[in-house]
């Protein structure tokens, strides 16, 4: 008889206007399996794992955990139920220390009411030692790369002696480097006996780290797979219900003016540190630069410069021969979508407005053009699939992937000659991805220059036509993407390389 961590059984839930998130749900994760999760953004994936918990009830439907039933009412009670999430946006104070990070609210007191932080310590210590995880405790957060703080939001939840670990898009903002320590990380964990949930659009990863998945299209299980008996062919066919096709042909453009010319430029970071240094770039009309990089090595400081959050220390930065100024109109999906890409507060024919409101397809001298801006985001909304499909869903009620796509069909859209693109595919699935590809590719066919960042090195050489690698603030080598590899480029990401040590 098999040994079901989880069992949800006819799990329903419906939002607002009758919308079915999840539509009569079966799922069954065996103890000590790593289960994958996936499907199209939207598919429902992340709200059956906030059902389980705790963070919504479902309609109709029952939760079994060790074939007891189990009804929670709030993340805490699914705590103490012995399960534990890491959300896709880290949950996490960057003022305070890991060990402040992960003991917060749930402090043991000492003597007169003090927290007791020595054992706290060696409880933390235990875990990093019998899961293989090597951190500083001490470190404030916000100094922390983004692999380590996806690692310290695994040990808060088993501080709290989480026996199932729920991992929402888990390696959407890590390197290939960073998504390997993890992987080590949960195949740890699962040999230790702990039960994984594995939310993922990454078709290669589910396949080399799960033990089954299954798939979820428009809130309905469409299949429930041994990992060793399937393909990425056929998961992306349960995945979106037809065969994706391959990318169209990159043709080769002749490219002729400069569009941006980086020159000299030096930037410094929030510590008023230099992260950036005397760096100098060219990009033509027509081309894709891809940038790669470990986070931190001045990746983000130069994209900031270029979008006019970040002010230069010295050189200059021409748009089309002329200085670029912070009101010179540029494309630019940023990085972090929630902070930059959107106001979830906000509804979503009002976010496609952001930043486009002075167009005068939109705007008169005196006001907005209501009917026409409601007509072109119903407009975006079809050839973007965004889902639900309704221009006065508020953008905080999208999931993420469906709040990517509607900041990327924003700026993609938009009559600019340069477009910076942060990590754009960033938790999208694998058919909204390869649009969005589609769509860089039909802007780059026009004449557009494009700076592509992004960590996933298959994008950037599927895209590139150059590709340009930062360590420690300084563009170590610059590669045509036809004549290099991964191996090469990680490499110099990791300054095992330089331009100079290349025989």
């Amino acid at each position: 008889m098999d040994n079901y961590a989880v069992e949800m059984t006819g799990i329903t839930k419906i939002f607002g206007d009758g919308f079915k998130a999840n539509d009569n749900i079966n799922l069954r994760v065996k103890r000590g399996d790593i289960h994958a999760l996936v499907g199209e953004n939207g598919a429902g994936k992340s709200t059956l794992m906030n059902i389980l918990y705790g963070m919504y009830r479902p309609d109709s439907g029952s939760i079994k955990i060790d074939s007891a039933e189990k009804t929670f009412h709030s993340p805490s009670e699914a705590i103490s139920g012995g399960i534990g999430m890491v959300h896709q946006h880290f949950m996490l104070v960057e003022t305070l220390s890991v060990l402040e990070n992960i003991i917060l609210g749930d402090e043991p007191a000492g003597f007169a009411g003090m927290i007791d932080y020595n054992t706290c310590r060696k409880r933390v210590k235990e875990l990093t030692g019998n899961f293989g995880i090597d951190i500083d405790l001490d470190a404030k957060v916000g100094s922390l790369p983004v692999g380590t703080q996806q690692k310290i939001e695994i040990l808060k939840i088993l501080y709290r002696y989480a026996e199932i670990l729920i991992l929402d898009e888990p390696t959407a903002v890590l390197t290939p480097a960073e998504a390997e320590g993890l992987f080590k990380t949960l195949k740890e964990l699962r040999s230790e006996g702990k039960t994984i949930i594995l939310i993922s659009h990454k078709m290669s990863e589910v396949l080399s780290v799960s033990d089954r998945i299954t798939v979820l299209r428009r809130g309905k299980v469409t299949g429930d797979l041994n990992t060793a008996e399937t393909s990425k062919s056929e998961l992306g066919r349960l995945i979106v219900g037809e065969d994706m096709g391959d990318l169209s042909v990159k043709e080769q453009n002749p490219f002729k003016d400069t569009i941006l010319e980086i020159k000299n430029v030096s930037i410094k970071n929030d510590k008023k540190l230099l992260a950036v240094k005397d760096t100098t770039i060219k990009i033509k009309s027509g081309e894709i630069l891809g940038v790669a990089g470990v986070e931190g090595n001045g990746q983000t400081e130069l994209i900031e410069a270029l979008s006019g959050i970040r002010e230069i220390v010295s050189g200059s930065i021409m748009l089309k021969g002329k200085e670029l100024r912070k009101r010179d109109a540029i494309a630019h999906i940023p990085a972090d979508r929630h902070k930059h890409g959107m106001v979830k507060e906000y509804p979503l024919y009002m976010n496609i407005l952001l930043g486009r409101e002075s167009e005068s397809v939109f705007s008169t001298l005196y006001y907005l053009k209501q009917k026409e801006i409601i007509n072109y985001t119903d407009k975006l909304i079809k050839e973007f699939d965004i889902r639900p499909a309704d221009h006065g869903q508020l953008m905080g009620g999208l999931s993420g992937g469906n709040q990517q796509k509607t900041v990327a069909a924003r700026e993609l859209t938009k009559d600019t000659d340069l477009i910076i693109a942060s990590h754009p595919t960033r938790g999208l699935d694998i058919k909204a991805a390869k649009f969005v590809h589609e769509a860089l590719l039909s802007e780059r066919k026009k004449g557009k220059a494009i700076v592509l960042v992004s960590t996933d090195l298959s994008e950037l050489l599927l895209l590139s036509d150059r590709i340009a690698v930062m360590y420690n603030g300084t563009i170590t080598g610059m590669f045509n993407a036809v004549q290099t590899d991964e191996n090469e480029i990680g490499m110099y990401m990791t300054g095992m390389m330089t331009m100079g040590s290349k025989k």
